[in-house]
């Protein structure tokens, strides 16, 4: 039987936009207030550092992508490199990185709603994951172009959000806590507040922040014309996370202290508050809520595909291989949708650090395919030294670079292992891993 393909239907501009959509999320428009006041003005290293990170990352997944006539997806090249159980491991433990984090999404949509409408939660998180499935169940240009809108409003607002805060900063503007100026970066207690151990205990806020960075790699196999259009996308992740993370949270601390922020809520509703618009709060509300069902969005295509890519390299059930009419994995994206909203009522019902552990156990299983990507490129080049030469994409500073960030992720996770926010979770992890291994084992017998 002849194995289905997927359609190369995603344009340019989906997947730059799907670029972009994956390196600005809720954990910028939320997490950012938290991480703030952890780090203090130093959050701003803490995202380039990370950014940096994943940018040479994304360069190492770039190349694997466009090597030896294209992979569908990182599972596919892991397989190839490390063996069938890392191509196993790698791509459930994917799976279920975002099928956690769209119970998250979901359940955000459902919060914020709430803003605008009393009833229950649970009834506009069902229907926006409905929505989302048979929106994804037609054609990926349907997801492609709901990103590409979903993206679109995310950069609006944080356009808008520095081109008010710069002009705030020239007039030299007055706020009820100061002036607005760049020295309330380090007149409040310098740009390390909180110390060293603040700095670090923000990293776990800023890594979950950048998941999706990756989901160009996910999107490769349906993007039309590879060669041109991926490497398009990564390379301009730097711009990216230069403009969307520390312009505006530059801005951000520029016009307010970073100790008069809240951590419980977005740092964006404050600074347009600040300036006299009256629907500041319901427009964040707006804007966080697209990004939660965008998150949401992301979530269902690359759950799907990923079973599918599982069920062609069978690890997976064959039924997960199969398309539909439109050339859509539809067994992928039922089955994770019915997970997702098993897990939307369960989360409802726990307790409310339920979110916090979630997302943290989410951050290390990305850490983990991360960690993956790079592993797979040092093998690469030293058993296809005549591949990374002629390479029309080559990822730079390599093998060092990649031994360095691999060192970084480790320090990541001995931090986590401090923190007694995230502590729990980094034992709780193993735990997935350990079940994962345990099936393949059985699965091989």
């Amino acid at each position: 039987m002849e194995q289905q393909e997927l359609k190369r239907d995603l344009k340019n501009r989906h997947v730059q936009l799907i670029a972009i959509g994956g390196t600005i999320g809720t954990g910028l428009f939320l997490g950012s207030g938290k991480a703030i006041s952890l780090a203090g003005p130093s959050i701003i290293f803490a995202y380039l550092i990370v950014g940096t990170a994943l940018f040479f990352v994304m360069r190492a997944l770039g190349e694997l992508l466009l090597s030896k006539g294209g992979y569908a997806s990182f599972t596919e090249f892991a397989t190839e490199y490390l063996g069938d159980w890392a191509g196993y491991i790698t791509g459930w433990t994917y799976w279920f990185c975002w099928i956690m984090t769209a119970m998250a999404d979901i359940i955000a949509v459902g919060m914020y709603t709430q803003y605008w409408f009393d009833i229950p939660q649970w009834v506009p998180a069902i229907a926006c994951l409905v929505v989302l499935l048979i929106l994804n169940l037609l054609t990926v240009k349907l997801f492609g172009e709901l990103e590409f809108w979903f993206a679109l409003i995310k950069i609006i607002t944080i356009v808008a959000l520095i081109a008010i805060g710069i002009v705030l900063l020239i007039i030299g503007f007055e706020t009820d806590t100061g002036k607005v100026a760049v020295s309330n970066l380090w007149e409040h207690g310098g740009l390390f507040p909180n110390g060293a151990f603040g700095f670090l205990m923000a990293f776990q806020m800023v890594v979950f922040a950048f998941v999706g960075v990756e989901l160009v790699g996910v999107a490769a196999a349906e993007t039309a014309n590879p060669p041109k259009n991926i490497p398009s996308a990564i390379n301009k992740i730097p711009v990216r996370i230069l403009l969307f993370y520390v312009g505006a949270l530059f801005v951000i601390l520029t016009i307010n202290p970073w100790d008069t922020l809240s951590a419980a809520s977005s740092p964006f509703v404050q600074v347009f508050a600040l300036v006299g618009i009256p629907i500041a709060a319901g427009l964040i509300n707006f804007v966080v809520l697209t990004s939660a069902a965008s998150a949401g969005n992301s979530g269902m295509f690359s759950t799907s595909r990923m079973l599918f890519s599982l069920s062609n390299n069978k690890q997976a059930p064959k039924a997960y291989g199969k398309l539909n009419k439109n050339a859509v994995p539809q067994n992928g994206l039922l089955f994770s949708a019915v997970v997702v909203s098993i897990g939307a009522l369960l989360s409802y019902m726990m307790p409310d650090d339920a979110f916090s552990i979630v997302t943290t156990i989410s951050a290390i299983c990305f850490i983990w395919v991360w960690s993956i990507i790079l592993i797979s490129h040092i093998i690469y080049k030293k058993r296809h030294p005549d591949l990374h030469k002629t390479s029309i994409f080559k990822a730079p500073l390599t093998p060092f670079i990649n031994y360095l960030i691999l060192a970084f992720f480790l320090f990541l996770l001995i931090i986590m292992g401090i923190s007694e926010s995230t502590r729990t979770s980094l034992l709780l992890t193993p735990l997935w891993f350990i079940a994962l291994f345990v099936l393949y084992k059985i699965r091989k017998k």
